[in-house]
């Protein structure tokens, strides 16, 4: 685990990451990035005082860490800092409920037309308003019938494939909750485009990428789940074999927060973050050759593209906006928003809901100003606020180019 008082001394309290947090702009609940984190720290270590309460409100989207001009780490602080806080004070059932998609998933799956009409209903949402704090109208994901893992049977291996098989042409697909348990359409598109760009696509045994257990400061189960994908994954990129995933946020979670954030660091954990791709990454970069032998199918439309706060943090650029660029008729528009809001469990919650929705207003006035057709977000919770807020279509630009190369 990082100790936060090793980079600390290096803050020199400018503010430029209090200038740039989203939710410090909206409300003055949060003291902000240096306040909460850095500057705090320097009186947690070694006597570990209470927290700050006002850290409960950072969104956890990592924009302070990036903007710091002197690389302190002070979105990790933060998140450690409010683990800490959650240690000493009151956990609440919503947070380990939102915190466990998976789990939810699992059990919603074999019932997910009931499930789906229930967490539909007024009725349910106004108790899950009053029981949960959860609120009443944001967005909440539909679970699929059958999962993932269970359409796509015949691909998941327990074990990397025989070495015989050319490992440079076989991708490990890290699926993640949301393909497996509510958006399975979308993974197996994923599959298909890889499968059509020469690829042996196998999905790995993995558990849920432990990332809103962490946000919601439940770091021992979210180390237990990150040891248990560790442990699985690591075979497989032994044998050379790249971990290909469609979340920003899961495969943040594998590249980098598995090790700083949580503190896994070791041969193995290493390995799998050396070892771990942004799907889009993976094209522009370890398929670069095949995408340019791509003939695009022209798509007349206008769509504005959101990189999510988890994609900037990966330190890739945007790497979906490259392929996007090349389909014939489609234009693009940049968001001008650091951050949509939602920031994974964040936003659903009933106090937390307001600041969301006001940190993503930007976003939201710049879809319908720029009246484009869609919305492209990476990000599988930023496209259900997005959608929820805008009224518009939003997609994974996986679906657009999956239509531009005759897909779907």
């Amino acid at each position: 685990m990082i100790r936060p008082n090793l980079t600390t001394d290096q803050c020199l309290k400018c503010n430029i990451c209090t200038s740039a947090c989203p939710v410090a702009s909206v409300t003055d609940n949060f003291l902000g990035p240096k306040a909460v984190g850095p500057q705090a720290a320097r009186y947690r270590y070694p006597h570990q005082p209470p927290s700050i309460p006002s850290l409960t409100w950072c969104s956890g989207c990592g924009i302070c860490s990036l903007v710091c001009p002197h690389g302190v780490a002070v979105a990790e602080i933060n998140i450690q800092a409010k683990a800490d806080l959650v240690n000493r004070g009151k956990t609440y059932l919503r947070d380990h409920l939102i915190s466990r998609p998976e789990l939810l998933g699992r059990l919603a799956s074999p019932v997910a037309s009931l499930a789906n009409k229930s967490l539909s209903s007024r009725p349910t949402r106004w108790l899950l308003g009053k029981t949960l704090a959860i609120n009443s109208s944001a967005p909440l994901p539909t679970f699929a019938s059958q999962s993932l893992r269970n359409r796509l049977r015949s691909k998941c291996v327990a074990t990397p494939p025989d070495p015989g098989l050319s490992a440079d042409q076989t991708v490990a697909f890290f699926h993640g909750c949301s393909s497996n348990y509510y958006e399975p359409e979308l993974g197996i598109l994923a599959v298909t485009i890889l499968e059509q760009l020469g690829q042996n696509v196998i999905l790995p045994p993995q558990k849920c990428c432990g990332l809103p257990l962490q946000s919601n400061g439940l770091l021992k189960t979210a180390r237990r789940y990150a040891q248990a994908n560790i442990s699985w994954l690591a075979p497989f990129a032994r044998r050379g074999i790249p971990i290909v995933g469609i979340s920003t946020s899961c495969t943040l979670s594998l590249k980098h927060d598995y090790r700083i954030v949580l503190g896994l660091q070791n041969d193995e954990s290493n390995l799998v973050s050396s070892s771990t791709f942004d799907f889009f990454e993976f094209l522009t970069h370890q398929l670069a050759h095949e995408i340019d032998k791509l003939d695009f199918k022209p798509l007349i439309a206008e769509a504005m593209y959101h990189p999510p706060c988890q994609l900037r943090s990966h330190g890739i650029g945007f790497p979906a906006l490259t392929i996007l660029q090349r389909i014939p008729g489609l234009q693009l528009h940049l968001s001008e928003s650091e951050c949509c809001g939602i920031a994974g469990t964040y936003g659903i919650k009933q106090e937390k809901s307001q600041v969301a929705y006001d940190v993503g207003k930007t976003l939201f006035e710049q879809a319908r100003r720029s009246e484009v057709d869609f919305v492209l977000s990476d990000s599988e919770t930023c496209r259900w606020w997005i959608s929820k807020h805008t009224g518009l279509p939003v997609y994974h630009p996986l679906e657009i180019v999956a239509k531009a190369m005759d897909i779907v």
